[in-house]
């Protein structure tokens, strides 16, 4: 893909990578994603603004050739020091003598650190400092924990254009603009959950810093460019402010079939309640689209056998990821099943320690179902509903 003017003197001179399917050996990328790196041009002084992943070096040189001379970028501006967007700096100072590097102080011993950056070629900014191109200016606003200690925000004051790194990021190589892309927000959400959702507090802070700029367009360094930012933004208001529906997440593993019966009879009821129900099979596990829907799930439902004497591991790891992605759930439900000696939900609870959810009940079905274990399936159904829906009767 060739060089793409968003504005004029304002060019997008990322990479799209097709071809990745895993974001820190954890995330899924069933579409890929991008890394986009932002030239902007002024009367006096030229910004890249982020650069790409490691293996990109030359296809962002031969971007930037297009335009001008690598040579002669005066600044490169780090709003973020992690590998995917950061890893060419190094690349990019050996082939330009005088370019600054612009980050925070704690950016600035990032890069030290990661990528040997001269002391004497970095330039530390705060919030609210500027930097003139001419005719073009820079501001700086610190947004730490989105998501490392570092990170910052550049706002292009005269075309209001604010660069996010991953703030309002996806991970998409498809698209180049938001309105290109017809179902962005589910994506957005997806990636609100894997990356933004355990910085929710931090996300508020930097919401309420960015309230009072014009933003005409918001360039983060992955996925598309929003035309429209008022929509992102809006959603990213809810999101972090917990914004829950009445949802509720499945997530089981069945392994001769005694949770999935249960499972599908848990979901069945819900449905006709009228209740949204996302049902995950953890055999087929993509951690993201779980992410995604821990967004606004208002219940959790974890459902597993007991194996080698505590719960199968792949509920295990899904009740890790509950706990380390802090979702706005407010209700559990736990479901287990044995053959001679029922540990699974113990063992469960015990991950779950410390987690803000409150524990409706829970249920072990020995071999398999009998009336009683589904009259009590019924009885948390009910108090599922009359908890999702805000009963305040119940």
């Amino acid at each position: 893909m060739k060089t793409v003017e968003i504005t004029s003197g304002v060019h997008w001179v990322g990479v799209k990578d097709w071809d990745r399917k895993i974001f820190d050996a954890l995330i899924p990328l069933p579409h890929g994603t991008s890394y986009n790196a932002y030239l902007v041009m002024g009367s006096e002084k030229t910004a890249l603004i982020d650069t790409v992943n490691p293996g990109f070096e030359g296809e962002l040189e031969d971007k930037i050739n297009e335009i001008m001379d690598v040579a002669d970028i005066d600044y490169i501006v780090m709003n973020h020091a992690e590998p995917d967007h950061s890893g060419a700096i190094p690349y990019l100072l050996e082939r330009n003598e005088k370019a600054v590097l612009v980050a925070t102080k704690k950016g600035a011993d990032i890069a030290r650190a990661y990528y040997d950056v001269p002391e004497d070629r970095v330039m530390v900014v705060k919030d609210g400092d500027e930097v003139s191109l001419g005719g073009r200016t820079l501001r700086f606003i610190e947004a730490p924990w989105l998501h490392w200690p570092e990170t910052m925000f550049t706002y292009l004051v005269e075309d209001r254009i604010l660069f996010t790194c991953d703030f309002f990021g996806t991970h998409l190589a498809r698209g180049f603009y938001d309105d290109g892309v017809p179902d962005i927000l589910t994506h957005a959400q997806r990636y609100f959950g894997e990356i933004m959702m355990p910085f929710s507090a931090m996300a508020r802070k930097a919401l309420q810093k960015i309230g009072e700029l014009e933003i005409e367009m918001i360039a983060p360094s992955h996925g598309p460019v929003y035309r429209n930012p008022r929509r992102i933004i809006e959603a990213y208001k809810g999101w972090s402010n917990g914004k829950t529906r009445e949802k509720v997440l499945i997530a089981y593993v069945s392994m001769y079939g005694t949770n999935e019966g249960m499972i599908k009879e848990l979901a069945t009821r819900l449905t006709a309640e009228g209740i949204e129900v996302v049902v995950y099979n953890l055999v087929n596990l993509d951690i993201g689209e779980i992410a995604k829907d821990l967004v606004d799930s208002r219940a959790i439902v974890l459902a597993a056998p007991t194996v080698l004497g505590g719960a199968h591991p792949l509920a295990v790891y899904a009740a890790y990821l509950v706990k380390a992605l802090r979702p706005p759930a407010e209700y559990a439900v736990l479901i287990g099943s044995h053959g001679w000696h029922g540990r699974s939900n113990d063992a469960l609870l015990e991950v779950l320690g410390g987690v803000n959810l409150e524990l409706l009940g829970t249920l072990d079905v020995h071999a398999r179902p009998r009336r009683g274990d589904y009259n009590e399936l019924l009885r948390l159904t009910n108090l599922l509903i009359k908890k999702v829906r805000g009963d305040e009767n119940d």
